[in-house]
C-alpha cells in the first residue's frame, strides 16, 4: 500500500516519529521527515520549527511546492502544570505545534491532493483531546481542536478522494513526558504504551485508512462515556486530579 507512495512526517526525529518513519520506509513509501532536528534513519528531511506562525509559513510554502500521497501530522509538544504556571511563549507554541500547525500545512497540501484525485491526511491526536485533564489544559484542548478540524474536514472533502484519519493514542513512554509527568503517571496508575506498540497502530490506521481509530481500554470506553456523561468522568478523574495538584505544592 505504501510502495512509492510520498509520505510527509511531522515530528518524524522523535521516539515514535523514527518508528514510524522506518516502518513506512521498509513498506517502501519515500518518506520526508519534517522536524526541527534531522532524522537519524536517513530518512529524507525538511528542517522547520512549526512552534512559530511565520515558522509554520514557512514550512507551509515549502511543503505546497510538490505532491503528497499521504501527510501524516503527528508532531507535539506538551505542559503539564497548573495552567497559570505554563510560560506565555510555551502556551502559545503549544497550540502552534499541536493544532495550528498541522491545520495549516493540511490547507497547503490540499489543492494537489484533491487535483490528483486523491490523498490521505492523519492527524495524530490523543486520547487528552475527548477526555481533557486537569493540568494539561493547553495539550488536551489543542488535541480537541484537532479532532473537531479532522471531523469537520472530512465531511468537507466527502467525494474528493482524499480520505482524513483522526488517530488517539493514550498515554506513551517517550521523551515527550517530562520527569513530573512520570511520577504524576506512577501515583495515578496510568497507563502508558511502549512507542513500538503506537507506531505500528498508527501505520496501521493509515494503511486501512480509517476515520477515528482511539487506542487502549478502559480508555476509548471513557471517551464515550465522556461525550455523553462528563460528569460521571469528573467524578471519576477527581482523585487523580487531587493527587497531581499536590505535585506542585511542594
Amino acid at each position: 500500500m505504501f510502495r512509492d507512495k510520498n509520505v510527509l512526517l511531522t515530528g518524524g526525529a522523535g521516539g515514535l516519529g523514527s518508528l514510524i518513519s522506518a516502518q513506512l520506509m521498509e513498506e517502501g513509501a519515500r518518506v520526508v521527515v519534517l522536524d526541527r532536528a534531522q532524522p537519524a534513519n536517513g530518512a529524507a528531511f525538511l528542517k522547520h520549527d512549526i512552534s512559530t506562525p511565520e515558522g509554520i509559513e514557512a514550512a507551509a510554502a515549502a511543503v505546497a511546492r510538490r505532491h503528497w500521497d499521504i501527510v501524516i501530522n503527528l508532531a507535539g509538544i506538551q505542559h503539564f502544570g497548573p495552567f497559570e504556571r505554563q510560560t506565555p511563549e510555551h502556551l502559545m507554541a503549544s497550540y502552534m505545534v499541536n493544532l495550528i500547525a498541522p491545520v495549516r500545512l493540511t490547507q497547503a497540501v490540499l489543492p494537489r491532493m484533491k487535483a490528483a484525485g486523491g490523498g490521505q491526511i492523519v492527524n495524530v491526536g490523543s486520547i487528552f483531546g475527548s477526555i481533557n485533564f486537569a493540568h494539561f489544559v493547553t495539550y488536551s484542548s489543542a488535541k480537541a481542536g484537532l479532532r473537531g478540524f479532522s471531523q469537520a474536514l472530512r465531511r468537507e472533502l466527502s467525494g474528493t478522494g482524499v480520505d482524513v484519519t483522526y488517530v488517539a493514542p493514550r498515554a506513551v513512554k517517550t521523551a515527550l513526558n517530562s520527569p513530573a509527568v512520570m511520577e504524576f503517571a506512577k501515583l495515578t496508575q496510568m497507563n502508558m504504551d511502549p512507542p513500538e506498540l503506537i507506531a505500528a497502530r498508527i501505520v496501521e490506521a493509515v494503511r486501512g485508512r480509517k476515520r477515528d481509530v482511539y487506542f487502549g481500554f478502559p480508555e476509548s470506553l471513557f471517551v464515550r462515556i465522556n461525550a455523553i456523561f462528563p460528569r460521571l468522568v469528573d467524578g471519576a478523574l477527581s482523585a487523580n486530579d487531587r493527587k497531581a495538584a499536590r505535585l506542585f505544592t511542594r
